[in-house]
């Protein structure tokens, strides 16, 4: 979900290959979680852990992958679980990035009233009426046209929400 919400990642692929090697003569083998595509056009793989679970022999595997990463010029992240309450703000907006979401009216006047930055509800009540602009409102979150602080809180009617730098243009 943290790929897809990220606006330098322009493609995704889950399990896209494996990796076979023989490490002291034993066969090892290895499929990254995913494989992004970036927007500069360079990739990153992307193995999802918990620093928890990562064991030696695990480490092993997640270093191997790094520098086979490295000779073809792709970036190897290794990541956990994602913080509270950035994950359930994220799950919450995902909901609204689909294109249906969007209303190019609404979408425009919620750009003009949060160029100066205001608590969310605020925001989306000077619009009209809340089941027509929320939707909107989220759906522009999620496109980075409006932007607002998803790690510190959940999101909610004071969130203060912004324009951004990708919703001027």
């Amino acid at each position: 979900m943290a790929l897809d919400f990220d606006p330098s990642v322009v493609a995704l692929a889950s399990q896209p290959f494996r990796l076979a090697w023989t490490d002291d003569e034993r066969d090892r083998e290895h499929t990254p979680d995913y494989f992004a595509r970036l927007a500069d056009g360079t990739g990153a793989v992307v193995d999802v852990r918990p620093q928890s679970l990562v064991d030696e022999e695990a480490a092993e595997v997640f270093a191997v992958t790094a520098r086979i990463c490295a000779m073809v010029g792709w970036q190897f992240r290794l990541v956990g679980d994602l913080d509270q309450p950035f994950r359930a703000n994220l799950r919450w907006l995902s909901r609204y990035r689909h294109p249906r979401c969007h209303r190019t009216s609404v979408a425009d006047q919620l750009r003009e009233v949060f160029t100066e930055p205001q608590p969310l509800l605020a925001g989306a009540e000077r619009i009209g009426d809340r089941l027509a602009v929320m939707p909107v409102l989220y759906h522009l979150l999620w496109q980075h046209e409006l932007t607002a602080d998803l790690i510190a809180a959940p999101l909610g009617a004071a969130t203060v929400v912004r324009l951004s730098a990708r919703g001027r243009s």
